[in-house]
């Protein structure tokens, strides 16, 4: 079992007072303590590579303090699927799987839909909101265990932004712990290395990789995406309090979709034949799950992950605005919240429109919640994703 702590653990003044961040600099020898005055200078170049470039070169910059969520947006595709339209095709019906799940509907990709254009649309709903222009991120980071290319599909989102400045994006693959995890990268690369704008998308599309014969998992997946825009800022106004993150590959086992090698024969191959013994293609195997153990895991870890961030933060249980969850099931997402004693009136739920849209479900939900006023500025939130790997983690956060 691997875990990290969270690196920005703020001072017993707690999240609402003065914050001075821990900010470790691996590799280098550095380490800064809570309340030490410290300078940080980031700079890179490239040898060759000055026609990159549509301006120079920003310089160094010194940081400073915290970062904060500014915007949100969200996409989803035009198709939906009811529960009485799975029942045309497996063995169930409304009332089985919403008493069970949650779940009434979700979005599939169809047609013209794809995941790029999903989270496109959701990052320029972001930077609206933000009042950010494209030109002025730093980092894109998207969340996906589905990209649309093999070595990763994060490069085609600022390229269709039309982002001028050829910003650093990549993949972070975590399935439905994926957006938690980007969300803490993004902290370590405003803090660590003085970057000012970074969009964090959660973008998934699991439906490609459902049998949509298996009544026990084709009725829980959706297609969709969400994107928040993290920005630099003074202490004093940091908005990303603590994080608590945790793998444990052991629990492989009950929930993965497993490569698979075809024409592979053996280390020697066919009668001695070189060609025989190479791969021929390769494909993954549909999603396959374990529900009772996937359950039984997120009602143990979850609660205590949220509690352990909530330590780190200086706050209580009654400091949570808002609890945001993965949404993966209403039940689990109701067990959380009775173990953490916060009544439902406190919880964002979105799962009964959207199913389990993996690392895309809790900005999703997220952006939902902030443009129905729900989630207002000043507002604190726990949220938490927990998924294949297994992987979980939690974050305490402050929107806006």
């Amino acid at each position: 079992m691997a875990c990290a702590s969270g690196l920005f653990n703020p001072t017993a003044s707690g999240a609402g007072g003065r914050f001075f961040p821990f900010v470790g600099v691996y590799g280098s020898g550095s380490r800064f303590s809570p309340g030490v005055s410290k300078r940080i200078f980031c700079a890179s170049t490239a040898h060759g590579a000055e026609k990159l470039y549509a301006s120079e070169s920003k310089s160094p910059r010194l940081v400073t303090g915290g970062c904060k969520l500014i915007g949100c947006g969200s996409a989803v595709p035009s198709l939906q699927i009811s529960n009485d339209d799975l029942s045309k095709i497996v063995d169930t019906n409304d009332e089985w799987i919403a008493v069970r799940t949650g779940i009434r509907n979700r979005r599939i990709l169809s047609g013209k839909d794809s995941l790029i254009g999903l989270a496109v649309d959701a990052s320029k709903k972001a930077l609206e909101m933000a009042a950010v222009d494209p030109n002025d991120v730093d980092l894109v980071l998207l969340c996906t265990s589905t990209p649309e290319d093999l070595f990763g599909s994060a490069p085609q989102i600022p390229r269709a932004l039309g982002c001028k400045n050829n910003p650093l994006a990549f993949d972070i693959t975590a399935a439905c712990s994926g957006f938690i995890l980007g969300l803490f990268s993004a902290s370590c690369y405003i803090r660590g290395a003085g970057l000012k704008n970074v969009l964090v998308i959660g973008a998934d599309a699991l439906s490609r990789h459902v049998d949509w014969t298996d009544r026990g998992t084709c009725i829980l997946f959706g297609d969709g995406a969400g994107a928040v825009l993290l920005q630099a800022c003074d202490s004093e106004e940091n908005g990303i309090f603590s994080f608590d993150l945790h793998s444990d590959g052991d629990g492989q086992r009950h929930l993965n979709a497993l490569s698979k090698i075809q024409g592979r024969v053996d280390e020697c191959g066919t009668n001695g034949s070189l060609l025989s013994a190479l791969p021929k293609g390769s494909s993954y195997s549909f999603i396959g799950m374990n529900g009772k153990e996937v359950f039984r895991f997120a009602l143990s870890v979850v609660p205590q992950s949220i509690e352990v961030a909530l330590g780190k933060a200086g706050l209580t249980n009654s400091s949570i605005d808002w609890l945001l969850l993965h949404q993966a099931n209403q039940r689990i997402i109701d067990g959380v919240a009775s173990r953490l004693t916060l009544p439902s009136e406190r919880v964002i739920s979105n799962l009964e429109n959207y199913g389990n849209t993996s690392a895309a479900s809790i900005p999703l939900a997220l952006d939902e919640a902030v443009r129905s006023g729900k989630v207002r500025e000043g507002h604190t939130i726990a949220a938490a994703g927990f998924g294949a790997g297994l992987t979980w983690g939690s974050a305490i956060l402050r929107w806006g």
